[in-house]
């Protein structure tokens, strides 16, 4: 007897519908599994049987094949464990097969039939209603995180026996639903690292407001000890809320990646990974044997900081190149190409020379030319055309110290960033973009404007600091963004003076 199952796999952060066709014939007893699987999907055989048994229901001692369509595309993880079983007792009469056309079945067995939590449930589900298909079967771990998507009938089961009985008709699984607008009631966040508690540094400060509010590159140059990563770390206190879509793709990466936390329906605060600088090129972007997210993914719609920047290896840093220029990486393999996005804040802090006291007026720098090229050249060029903003943290004097508490709090510049977000959306309507970082050609000519004034100046720095067309793009996306901070709906030419500053390093 033949049956048919309909389950999901994934390539990428997309999902792609899997039919688990089972066949059962007399014959040399044989578990035939065909359809291009890992070995965690070949090794569903054993737990299959082991959890069919375990439940009290007959394994057939005859010949089985199950066929996971399309075959030629590769499938991945143990996702499959639950449909597969499920398409076998349907197979042998124990299921009744004619209901279960209806459903999308996913999910890990062990041994005694249990159902554990999978990767990648957002995904999958999203997948089923593009099909549509409407009724998910899937783990009770990840009931939360599938019952954000309004149009899918979500059924949490903690058992195989939970789906025999509710396939059947004998005993009905409870939908699960989540409240998302509950998600999303903007209170007022608590954050431990505050603004507030910064003594001077307003230059760094302005700086990192306008790349919260426009989602632009930085590099924060200085001597150790000015500030660099504590004015970095309390970025994550002036970010603007995620929106729902936003939420949504933020979530698919990390529950594809497996870092979701568990009973998350969404996650709700924008990303910040700040990886440790003996990173690999592999682990930064993404890819392996088996392509997973990188942290350049896993901060989409946040904050990828690398801290000590010229600590990193220069290939690694290097590999930072088309993603930020794309917003997505794409990873090609003999079996085919996977594109995960990467839309990112990136945040970079490093010292001016190796032992970090070039600029310093009171210590004497010890390096040598040489050795200055070679540690600033992990930087290269193209990279640093990349970099919206430039900024240097000065050393703090013992006046400002004594100032602690005056400064403005992180919740006053956030709301400044949350307006200048808002202005953004309500623009872009509409063109599947969030921030002024994303702008391509086109719409830079049709959003960013200048007067004559405006025109005039930029066209002398042009020529003055010979700035590529890369550069000048990123100063009229950088002087969008100030004026949205300003609620200006025309760049002026003090806004477009401000995004010059902020263009010219002493890097080079």
């Amino acid at each position: 007897m033949l049956s048919k199952i309909k389950s999901c796999g994934l390539k990428g952060i997309e999902g792609f519908i899997i039919n688990v066709e089972t066949d059962i014939s007399n014959g040399i007893p044989a578990f035939d599994l065909v359809g291009l699987g890992d070995v965690a999907v070949r090794e569903a055989k054993e737990r299959v049987r082991s959890a069919i048994k375990n439940t009290g229901y007959e394994f057939p001692t005859r010949r089985i094949t199950v066929n996971l369509a399309p075959a030629n595309l590769r499938k991945e993880g143990s996702a499959l464990d639950l449909p597969i079983a499920m398409g076998i007792l349907a197979a042998t009469g124990q299921v009744d097969s004619s209901l279960i056309d209806d459903y999308m079945i996913i999910g890990e067995l062990s041994l005694d039939g249990q159902i554990k939590g999978i990767n990648g449930v957002l995904s999958m589900v999203l997948c089923a209603c593009q099909e549509g298909i409407r009724n998910v079967i899937l783990p009770k771990e990840n009931a939360d995180e599938a019952a954000v998507i309004e149009n899918a009938n979500i059924y949490p089961a903690e058992h195989l026996e939970d789906v025999i009985l509710h396939v059947n008709g004998h005993r009905s699984i409870k939908r699960h639903t989540v409240d998302v607008k509950c998600l999303f009631d903007i209170k007022e966040q608590f954050y431990e690292n505050d603004f507030s508690e910064v003594c001077g540094q307003e230059n760094v400060k302005r700086v990192l407001e306008i790349a919260a509010a426009g989602s632009h590159s930085c590099l924060i140059m200085g001597i150790p000890g000015s500030g660099k990563t504590m004015l970095a770390r309390r970025l994550p206190s002036i970010l603007p809320p995620l929106t729902f879509d936003e939420a949504l793709q933020v979530t698919r990466i990390h529950s594809i990646a497996g870092y979701l936390p568990p009973k998350t329906s969404l996650i709700t605060t924008r990303p910040f990974r700040s990886p440790h600088h003996t990173i690999s090129a592999t682990s930064l972007i993404g890819g392996g044997k088996y392509p997973k997210p990188g942290e350049i993914s896993l901060a989409h719609y946040g904050v990828l900081f690398l801290d000590e920047v010229f600590e990193f290896d220069k290939h690694t840093l290097e590999a930072m190149r088309q993603p930020l220029e794309d917003g997505v990486v794409t990873i090609s393999r003999l079996n085919g190409s996977i594109t995960y996005p990467a839309e990112i804040t990136l945040i970079l802090t490093g010292n001016p020379c190796p032992c970090g006291y070039r600029t310093d007026e009171t210590k004497k720098c010890t390096c040598s030319y040489n050795e200055i090229q070679n540690y600033l050249s992990k930087l290269s060029g193209p990279l640093l055309d990349r970099i919206d903003l430039y900024v240097e943290a000065m050393p703090v004097k013992y006046k400002e110290l004594n100032s602690i508490g005056n400064g403005e709090n992180s919740s006053q510049i956030r709301q400044r960033v949350i307006r200048a977000r808002d202005i953004q959306l309500e623009r872009y309507k509409g063109y599947k973009i969030f921030s002024n970082s994303q702008l391509s050609g086109a719409l830079i000519k049709k959003f960013c404007k200048l007067d004559s004034k405006g025109n005039a100046l930029l066209k002398n720095a042009f020529e003055k600091f010979n700035l590529s067309a890369r550069a000048y793009n990123r100063i009229l996306k950088v002087a969008r963004t100030i004026a949205d901070l300003d609620e200006s709906a025309d760049i002026k030419s003090f806004h477009i003076a401000e995004a010059i500053q902020y263009r010219v390093t002493s890097l080079r």
